[in-house]
């Protein structure tokens, strides 16, 4: 199975392509979109959009697996985040895809064994279990995170861990 996974924001939005099952997992392709802030909202959402579209288009991935909500306590960050998620999510659904969303604490779970972790500790993990020669950047490696977590999904083990959920 091949799956784009996703970490949505207006800033920097991480994005991972992996290939494989619960077993083993292969990196086809992961980074972050990055939007300068000098480009308002309104832009960064459709460069957001226009970028995992791209990426569906040039991997045809089988399924989509994105960042479930988290909570803030600012209205207007929480206002933001969710503009992001959605951008991501229209891209997908466009194409057809199944979309799944993981919530971060139980992808930190299934990754590192801590559903605190922080994004360093997300980061080296990924490094590790992938094999990757350079530690990725933050939001790349918490999409890369979603991505295993999704794959390995279907491990029953991890599976009542992760409690899947189609969006």
């Amino acid at each position: 199975m091949k799956v784009i996974a996703i970490d949505p924001a207006i800033r920097n939005t991480g994005y991972a392509v992996l290939e494989g099952d619960h077993l083993k997992q292969k990196v086809l392709d992961f980074g972050v979109i990055s939007i300068p802030p000098k480009i308002p909202q309104s832009g960064a959402l459709a460069a957001i959009h226009t970028g995992i579209a791209n990426l569906i288009k040039k991997w045809e991935p089988d399924e989509a697996a994105v960042e479930g909500i988290i909570y803030v306590q600012s209205h207007k960050t929480a206002i933001t985040m969710g503009a992001a998620r959605a951008a991501t999510l229209i891209a997908a659904a466009e194409t057809g895809l199944k979309i799944y969303e993981y919530a971060p604490r139980k992808v930190k779970q299934v990754v590192t064994g801590n559903g605190s972790a922080d994004k360093q500790q997300v980061a080296f993990m990924i490094r590790a279990l992938l094999g990757l020669a350079e530690t990725p950047p933050h939001d790349a490696a918490d999409a890369l995170a979603i991505a295993i977590a999704h794959l390995t999904s279907a491990d029953p083990l991890k599976a009542s861990i992760l409690k899947r959920q189609q969006v």
